[in-house]
């Protein structure tokens, strides 16, 4: 059968999200609150566990106010000890009507002293009396007892007398905290024959009065006097409704569940939650490139293709000074590849630390994202958000570094060019040196007086070999100064593509260090009070 919508989700549903709430609050709202609502999750998870329909109706009321007598009134028995004596009641005590105790029930109550009515029809057949203690017992233990009793029946019903009906230990410590119950809980004005009409109008006009001005104007309020019998017709019919309607317990913990959740929503706030935008995340970004001396690594890419460029393409003449120099991004052990790392070698950096100034700006872009993102928090969510925005940050320092080490600068592509202008280059100084040779072996086989005539071998009227060693000097150069111009533009191109590699290997660092756990606290939040809001 489909449930009614306009009767809401049910209890159960309702306890799940309260627990939903008070598993994703724990730690960041009031322990005292949060551990409340876990008590009354696991609380009513027992109670609606229990087998049977039956509901549990306590009676409460001050030393003196014919709490006991009413009790025997409504059972029809003399079970309860009345008199003046403080105190009366020294523990609670149960009736049941039928052929059976609802065992399992009492023994969660904690209630010891039970009586089984016989019954065959009867309209209480699923009620359970409970006659508690004097809330205003000397003794500690009576008081400890009423107030845990309170908190597991389905109803209360309070005996008061036309003298103490406005005493302040009833209306302090319990009528005004339980206006959430307003529906749950009867209060009766007893020993009304000992008044005069008119001072029973009275009585009963100033006890609504007071009731009303408590946020308890749905809680009934009824006259009776347990000596003549008056109204107690009209208690025990109304104790028969609530047995036959079954509803007590479910509207016990719904009254249960809305005050609860509300006290959490209390701890959650309204404001509206923040969400971490691009400015914020990008300034914190750019400081932390900077703290991990991105700049610098940009720059040895910079230095470190045209060292390798100038190597590969420059003239033989000259370039082997070059190779001479260290290597920049070598130096800086940045952009290795697994064969110039032993197995065993640990991925880190010879980079500069941050400096004073660097390690001062990343605090103020930390600070300033953790601003935003405490912006109209509650208080606890908000140092909870601090402290894992701040959690790692004695290791940042590493993984900052570690994702430097591990970033792929690209080194290893676009010089594929190089090969065949080193092959020219090559030939070139190979054509030097056999013009060299040639032009230098006259001489050399004079001053051996070695009588060979060398051909000479002429192009356009130049000897060859001068044209060697003329071609090899001027080609070689020309290729050189030709092959910088490329070096210098690919070195350009890949300190901006280095800048972006290490730009988005240090926003991962930030986002999982830094931004996924804060926004995560923030979507905690936001969930939190969905959760709240789906209880109530």
């Amino acid at each position: 059968m489909r449930r009614d919508r306009r009767k809401g989700p049910s209890i159960a549903v309702r306890l799940k999200h309260l627990d939903e709430a008070i598993d994703l609050a724990r730690g960041r709202a009031s322990d005292e609150v949060v551990d409340a609502a876990d008590k009354l999750v696991d609380r009513a998870g027992h109670r609606l566990s229990i087998a049977g329909d039956h509901s549990v109706v306590a009676l409460a009321g001050a030393t003196g106010s014919g709490k006991s007598s009413t009790f025997n009134a409504l059972t029809g028995t003399q079970l309860a000890r009345t008199g003046v004596t403080r105190p009366t009641t020294s523990e609670a005590m149960s009736v049941s009507w039928g052929t059976e105790q609802p065992v399992a029930l009492l023994d969660w109550l904690g209630v010891h002293r039970r009586s089984l009515v016989p019954a065959g029809e009867t309209d209480l057949g699923d009620l359970v009396l409970l006659d508690l203690p004097d809330h205003d017992s000397t003794e500690t233990s009576h008081r400890l007892t009423v107030d845990r009793l309170v908190e597991l029946v389905d109803m209360l019903v309070w005996v008061v007398d036309p003298q103490k009906y406005a005493d302040a230990a009833l209306h302090d410590r319990y009528l005004k905290k339980l206006a959430d119950h307003a529906e749950v809980m009867v209060v009766v004005l007893n020993q009304v024959d000992r008044l005069t009409g008119a001072q029973r109008d009275a009585a009963l006009a100033d006890l609504r009065r007071l009731l009303d001005a408590e946020g308890l104007n749905r809680t009934k309020l009824m006259a009776m006097s347990a000596v003549t019998g008056e109204g107690v017709p009209e208690l025990r019919a109304l104790l028969a409704d609530v047995a036959a309607a079954k509803a007590a317990k479910v509207q016990r913990f719904s009254a249960d569940v809305t005050r609860q959740a509300g006290l959490l929503a209390d701890e959650l706030g309204e404001g509206s939650v923040p969400r971490l935008g691009g400015d914020v995340i990008g300034r914190l970004n750019d400081t932390m490139a900077e703290a991990a001396a991105v700049p610098v690594v940009v720059d040895g890419v910079l230095k470190a293709w045209r060292h390798r460029g100038t190597i590969a393409t420059g003239w033989p003449m000259v370039s082997w000074v070059k190779r001479l120099k260290p290597d920049p991004l070598r130096k800086l052990r940045v952009g290795l590849s697994l064969r110039e790392l032993s197995p065993t070698d640990v991925s880190r950096t010879s980079l500069p630390r941050a400096t004073s100034v660097q390690r001062a700006r990343l605090d103020a872009s930390l600070r300033g994202l953790l601003d935003v993102a405490t912006e109209g928090v509650p208080r606890g969510w908000a140092d909870r958000i601090r402290a894992v925005g701040r959690g790692n940050e004695k290791l940042l320092a590493d993984r900052l570094d570690a994702a430097v080490a591990g970033t792929d600068l690209h080194m290893d592509r676009g010089h594929g060019w190089w090969v065949l202008v080193t092959i020219l280059q090559w030939l070139l100084f190979m054509a030097l040196i056999v013009g060299a040779v040639w032009l230098a072996l006259p001489f050399v086989l004079a001053l051996a007086q070695v009588p060979v005539d060398l051909p000479v071998i002429t192009w356009q009227g130049w000897p060859v070999q001068t044209l060697l060693v003329a071609g090899g000097v001027v080609g070689g150069i020309a290729l050189a100064l030709l092959s910088r111009l490329f070096v210098e533009a690919g070195a350009q191109v890949k300190a901006r593509q280095a800048r972006k590699a290490l730009t988005d290997a240090i926003g991962e660092v930030t986002a999982v260090e830094v931004v996924e756990p804060v926004q995560g606290e923030l979507d905690r939040l936001v969930a939190a009070r969905e959760a709240v809001a789906k209880a109530r």
